[in-house]
C-alpha cells in the first residue's frame, strides 16, 4: 500500500497544486541530508527526554558535557544547584545527582572530565550586583575554588583548549526603570564587563583579568551589557552586547578588545506582527535592530548570532557574519516561515519578537559542520549546515523541543545533540527537561505534518488541530479542523500519501458572508460533498454562554444549517461539550453521531448523540468511562468518534494529563445498533465497549513529552487509521503535533 501511495503522490505532483506540495516537502527536509560514510543519508532523531525532577531539580537552563561526552551538567537556578545526568546510554539517561552551588546558577561550563564551573549570582539589587565563579569537582561534588567576579555573571564559557574561561558580567538592567523615555532603558549603573580566568594550575590558583567594554555600542556605550560569549579555536572571544546591538572580539592571551561592530538591522516582509488570534504572514517591519543574544563560531571562522532582540528589536532570525562583521547570510523571514509551516508559530508573540530565536551553537558531525538555532517561543531547533562562506546556512531539518529551549550542546564525537528546556509549571503538569538527539541513518521522523504554500507563496498557517476525518473516496486525503485558539474557523485538506503529511488547502467557514469564530472539535464528510462539523459549547451555568452546535457546511465553506441541542439537554451542561462526530447513511437516512466530552449534570454516563437531519430529532446513548478521573489527577473524557464501514464506532477516550502523568489514551469500539438510542428525558441506555487500541506506546515512540490532547482519529477510504494531537497553538505547550498512522482498521 505504501508503494502505491508514493506513486500516486508522484503522479499528482505534475498536476495542479503539485508544485506547492513538493516545495513544502522540500522546505522541511523530508529527505535526509547526504554524506554518511556508507553513502546513506543521516538525520537527528530524539532518543530520550529526561525530566529533571527525576534528579531532584526544578529547572534546566544552560547545559554542557564532559570531554568524553558521557555526562551532562546543567544549571538549576531554581534550586541553586548543578544537575548531572549520565548519558553513557543516550537513549536511557540516568540521574547522576546534583551539586549544591549555594546560589542562583546563571551558567555552567565543564572543564575536561574533572571540573564544572558555575556562574553564581549573589546580587542584592540591580545597583549592587555581585557574583562568583565556583569550581566543583565532578566526581565528589566538593567545592574546589571560589573566585569573586565583582558583578552579576551571565554566560560562562571555556576555550576549546581548556586554557581560559570567560565570564560575561552583565549587571543586568532594571526593566521597570525608565531612562530617557525608554522603559528599561540604558544606561543604568554599574556597567558590565568581561572576566577572563586563566586556568593554570589548581583551581584555587587560577587568576582573573577584567576587560572593560565601556565605549562599545552605539546606544549606551557607557553601559555595554555583555550577554553571551563564544570562544574560537585560536582563543578569540566573541561577546554580544545585546541591548547595544553589538559584538566585540577579545584576544584572550592579551585580554585586549579588538574588532567590534554594530550588528545592524533588518527589514522583514511576510511576517505576522499583530496579536489577533490569527496567523497572517502579510505584514512588514522596517529597520529592526538585531540585538543578538547567543553567538557561536563556525569552523570556518565565521560567527552566527541568534537575534532574539530586547529593547528595540529582534529580527526573528539569525545572521552569519565574517570576522569583521560583514554579513554573509541573514535568515530574513524564513525562520518565521519555518515555524508557521511546521505548526510551531506562537501567535501570542506576534507583536513581540515572534518565534524569538535565542540560542545558537555549532558542532562537527562527521563530514557535516552544523549550526543549531533554538526558538525560545516556538519550541524547536532549526539545523543548518555550513558548506562555505557562500553557503553558510543550508537548512537541513527541524527538531521539536520541550517548552522554552534554553541551553544547547553539540557532542559531535558521539553524534549527539542536547537541549535543556527551561519551562516548568507544576500546576499545569509541565516539567523542565533535557532532550537528547542522535544522528542516525534515514529520514527525519519530525515534522509529521507540514503545510504547503498558499496562493501568495507563504506557508498555510495552522495549529491546534482537533477533529479529523477521512475523505469518502480519496484514500490520500483527510480533513482536519482547528479549535477556538484561532479566531477564524477553517477546514484543512491534508494529503497523507507521503511523509510528512501535507496540508494542501484551508477552507474558511462563513455564515451570511462573514467568517465565523467557533470551537471546532469534530469534522465529518457530508454525503454528496461538504462537511458536518461540531462546535463545542462552553457550558456555563445556568445556561451555556456559547451553545454546542452541529453545522452543515458546503464545499466552499458556507454554513447552510446550524443545529442546537434540545433545550432540556443543553440545560444540564456543566462542563465540556461536543467533540468528535461522524455521519452514516445518505439522503433521508443520514444520521450525524456526536460524542460529548464529559458527563453532564448529575449523570454518570457520557452522552453520545444521534441527530437525524430529515426529521430534526435527537436521540442519545450512554457511554461509561473506565475511570471518572485519571489515576494521576484530572478528568477523563471523550475526544473523537469515527464510524467504520462495518458499523462499528471507534471512540477516543483520554485523560487531560501529559508527560509522566498521562495514563489514558485509548480507542474503544462500540456497536450503536446493540442498544436503542432514547429521546430527551429518558434514561440513557449503556452501550458496551471493547478496547481496540491503547495509543500510549504510539505517543511515547516520539521520545518526547507524552502529549495530552489526542484529539482526532480518521479512517481513510482504504481503511487506514490516522491520529492527531492538538498542540494548543504553542501556548503552554511544546507545540508538537503528532500525526501518525495508527494502522489498518481491523473490524
Amino acid at each position: 500500500m505504501e508503494t502505491d501511495r508514493r506513486a500516486r503522490r508522484a503522479l499528482r505532483a505534475v498536476g495542479a497544486g503539485g508544485v506547492a506540495v513538493a516545495a513544502a516537502a522540500a522546505s522541511v527536509a523530508v529527505a535526509p541530508f547526504a554524506g554518511a560514510q556508507d553513502g546513506e543519508g543521516v538525520a537527528f532523531e530524539r532518543v530520550a527526554t529526561f525530566h529533571v525532577e527525576d534528579n531532584g531539580s526544578e529547572v534546566a537552563e544552560i547545559v554542557d558535557a564532559t570531554a568524553d561526552g558521557m555526562t551532562l551538567a546543567y544549571g538549576d537556578s531554581g534550586a541553586g544547584a548543578i544537575g548531572l545526568i549520565d548519558i553513557t546510554d543516550p537513549s536511557a539517561p540516568q540521574p547522576a545527582g546534583s551539586i549544591d552551588a549555594g546560589g542562583e546558577v546563571t551558567s555552567v561550563a565543564v572543564w575536561g572530565d574533572e571540573l564544572v564551573l558555575a556562574g553564581v549570582n549573589e546580587s542584592e539589587s540591580f545597583t549592587e550586583p555581585a557574583g562568583s565563579l565556583k569550581v566543583f569537582d565532578l566526581a565528589t561534588g566538593e567545592l574546589a575554588a571560589t573566585h569573586d567576579l565583582g558583578g552579576q555573571p551571565d554566560s560562562v564559557v571555556i576555550s576549546p583548549d581548556g586554557r581560559y574561561a570567560v565570564v560575561a558580567i552583565e549587571n543586568e538592567r532594571d526593566e521597570d526603570i525608565t531612562v530617557d523615555g525608554v522603559e528599561g532603558g540604558l544606561p543604568q549603573d554599574p556597567p558590565g564587563y568581561v572576566v577572563i580566568v586563566d586556568l593554570v594550575g589548581a583551581p584555587d590558583e587560577w587568576t582573573t583579568r577584567t576587560v572593560d567594554l565601556t565605549g562599545f555600542g552605539e546606544y549606551a556605550p557607557e553601559d555595554p551589557e555583555p550577554e553571551y560569549v563564544a570562544i574560537s579555536g585560536i582563543n578569540i572571544a566573541a561577546v554580544t552586547l545585546q541591548e547595544n546591538n553589538g559584538v566585540v572580539l577579545i584576544y584572550l592571551p592579551s585580554g585586549t578588545p579588538g574588532v567590534a561592530w554594530d550588528a545592524g538591522d533588518v527589514d522583514l516582509t511576510g511576517i505576522d506582527a499583530t496579536e489577533d488570534d490569527l496567523i497572517s504572514l502579510t505584514e512588514s517591519l522596517e529597520a529592526l535592530a538585531r540585538e543578538p543574544d547567543a553567538i557561536t563560531w563556525t569552523e570556518g571562522g565565521a560567527l552566527v548570532t541568534a537575534n532574539e532582540g530586547d529593547l528595540f528589536g529582534g529580527s526573528r532570525g539569525f545572521t552569519v557574519f565574517d570576522f569583521f562583521g560583514n554579513e554573509l547570510y541573514d535568515s530574513g523571514s524564513s525562520f518565521e516561515e519555518l515555524a508557521v509551516r511546521i505548526g510551531h508559530y506562537p501567535e501570542s508573540r506576534s507583536e513581540n519578537k515572534g518565534s524569538e530565536p535565542e540560542g545558537v551553537t555549532t558542532g562537527r558531525f562527521g563530514d557535516h559542520s552544523l549550526t543549531f538555532v533554538g526558538s525560545e517561543r516556538g519550541n524547536f531547533v532549526g539545523v543548518y549546515e555550513y558548506l562555505s562562506s557562500a553557503q553558510p546556512a543550508v537548512f537541513r531539518q527541524v527538531l521539536p523541543t520541550g517548552i522554552a529551549p534554553e541551553g544547547m550542546k553539540a557532542i559531535g564525537d558521539r553524534g549527539l545533540f542536547v537541549v535543556a528546556n527551561e519551562e516548568a509549571d507544576a500546576e499545569e503538569g509541565i516539567r523542565s527537561s533535557v532532550m537528547i538527539y542522535e544522528l542516525t541513518e534515514g529520514a527525519p521522523a519530525y515534522p509529521m505534518i507540514v503545510s504547503a504554500d498558499d496562493e501568495n507563496g507563504s506557508p498555510i498557517p495552522w495549529g491546534a488541530l482537533s477533529g479529523l476525518a477521512g475523505d469518502a473516496d480519496d484514500a490520500d486525503t483527510v480533513y482536519a479542523v482547528q479549535d477556538s485558539y484561532y479566531g477564524e474557523s477553517r477546514i484543512f485538506a491534508v494529503d497523507v500519501a507521503d511523509t510528512p503529511a501535507v496540508i494542501t488547502d484551508a477552507t474558511f467557514l462563513t455564515l451570511d458572508g462573514e467568517r465565523v469564530d467557533l470551537d471546532l472539535e469534530g469534522v465529518a464528510v457530508r454525503p454528496g460533498g461538504g462537511w458536518w462539523v461540531a462546535s463545542e459549547g462552553s457550558g456555563t451555568v445556568p445556561e451555556a454562554e456559547t451553545p454546542n452546535l452541529l453545522l452543515s457546511v458546503d464545499p466552499d465553506g458556507t454554513v447552510v444549517d446550524v443545529v442546537e441541542l434540545p433545550a432540556e439537554v443543553a440545560a444540564i451542561q456543566r462542563n465540556n461539550g461536543f467533540e468528535g462526530l461522524d455521519v452514516t447513511g445518505e439522503g433521508e437516512d443520514t444520521q450525524v453521531w456526536v460524542a460529548f466530552q464529559r458527563t453532564w449534570g448529575d449523570e454518570e454516563l457520557v452522552r453520545i448523540g444521534r441527530y437525524t437531519p430529515a426529521t430534526g430529532e435527537w436521540a442519545f446513548l450512554g457511554y461509561e468511562l473506565d475511570e471518572p478521573t485519571s489515576p494521576n489527577g484530572g478528568w477523563v473524557g471523550l475526544s473523537e468518534l469515527t464510524v467504520t464501514p462495518d458499523g462499528t464506532v471507534l471512540i477516543l477516550e483520554r485523560d487531560n494529563q501529559l508527560g509522566p502523568d498521562a495514563t489514558i489514551k485509548k480507542l474503544y469500539a462500540i456497536d450503536p445498533s446493540s442498544v436503542e438510542p432514547v429521546g430527551v428525558g429518558e434514561e440513557l441506555p449503556v452501550v458496551g465497549k471493547t478496547l481496540y487500541a491503547d495509543l500510549l506506546d504510539d505517543l511515547a515512540a516520539t521520545n518526547g513529552v507524552l502529549q495530552e490532547k489526542v484529539e482526532g482519529i480518521a479512517l481513510t477510504a482504504d481503511g487506514v487509521l490516522y491520529g492527531v494531537t492538538d498542540n494548543d497553538g504553542v501556548d503552554d505547550s511544546t507545540g508538537e503535533t503528532i500525526f501518525w498512522e495508527i494502522g489498518t482498521y481491523e473490524g
